[in-house]
């Protein structure tokens, strides 16, 4: 995308234990003495790419992203033991200390605007600023929209494609079908699984049909790491109460936020940004009128950098 920074190299990567068996895979990249970015990335189970990198001015930020547990190159792979929401908070502030850190900003779309949110409510001292993409409040109607009403509504098409492999007896409840698939002894059936589940997610991401995102999304090792982790998160509704994110939203008072949703994003349904700006009064909200969910759409991505370089020059012009 050419409206992103140049791709850079980490400077440091490393595995970090957070123990119950779970090592982190964790790099850092731009200027060391910069401002501190956290990026949080998406599913749950997605890991990062090279390309979340390019978010950011390498002049002014020194970059921290890590897969969480279980996903991308963190070991064990696909693990979902010891693996919720709680603990990935507290994974968080563990890279935080680790690196010694004392603020820093906190970046993070989808999957990784939920635990963004759920960060800063428990470490508000710790966010300078919140930049988030494509907001999950996992209120009931967000979790009915994404695997329910929602997307059956606008995709019927991939709708059947994703319960094709169900029993009709199962297809009231796909997370619980393709989450007992996904864990079963069955290697084959669970890879199957895991595949189907994933382009189900590719193929709704963006406001254009993006065959090539579908197809990342389908390769091997990352449809097993992200469906895997995926609906074991789902199918426990992510850990915490529907109503968590908005009731606590007073924790977030005095942190700056920019929100950036996607006009047309049908994986999280764009009310959830709105309630979210309007419960949280130091939030800015940009809509990008030409976008759905996914990070690799242009507008989005040209409103993320812009919010970067912005968040970065008033604390640069603070600390000056």
């Amino acid at each position: 995308m050419a409206d992103l920074y140049p791709p850079i190299e980490p400077f440091s990567s490393e595995w970090l234990d957070v123990g119950e068996g779970h090592r982190l895979y964790l790099e850092q990249c731009g200027n060391p003495d910069g401002i501190a970015v956290v990026f949080l990335h998406g599913g749950p189970g997605g890991g990062i790419s090279a390309g979340n990198r390019r978010f950011f001015d390498p002049q002014r930020y020194r970059i921290v992203l890590f897969d969480q547990r279980g996903a991308g190159r963190s070991t064990p792979h696909a693990d979902i033991d010891n693996n919720d929401t709680d603990r990935l908070i507290h994974d968080i502030e563990r890279i935080r200390t680790h690196l010694g850190i004392e603020r820093w900003v906190v970046f993070g779309g989808s999957w990784g605007s939920t635990l963004g949110l759920l960060y800063a409510q428990a470490f508000p001292d710790r966010c300078l600023a919140l930049i988030l993409r494509g907001i999950f409040l996992n209120r009931d109607q967000d979790f009915e929209w994404l695997y329910g009403h929602g997307t059956r509504r606008v995709f019927p098409d991939y709708w059947d494609d994703l319960l094709a492999m169900i029993p009709e007896s199962e297809q009231n409840d796909p997370v619980g079908a393709y989450y007992r698939r996904i864990n079963a002894d069955d290697e084959e059936l669970a890879h199957q699984a895991a595949k189907e589940w994933a382009r189900f997610e590719g193929r709704c991401a963006t406001l254009r049909p993006n065959p090539e995102l579908v197809e990342s999304f389908l390769e091997p090792d990352q449809a097993w790491h992200f469906s895997r982790i995926c609906t074991h998160f789902f199918v426990n509704r992510l850990f915490m109460e529907s109503d968590r994110i908005l009731e606590q939203a007073d924790r977030l008072a005095g942190i700056p936020g920019v929100i950036v949703h996607g006009r047309y994003d049908m994986i999280c349904a764009p009310d959830q940004a709105w309630a979210l700006h309007h419960a949280w009064p130091d939030s800015e909200l940009r809509w990008v009128d030409d976008a759905g969910h996914s990070a690799t759409e242009p507008g989005i991505g040209r409103e993320l950098v812009a919010a970067t370089d912005r968040i970065a020059s008033r604390f640069v012009t603070a600390a000056g």
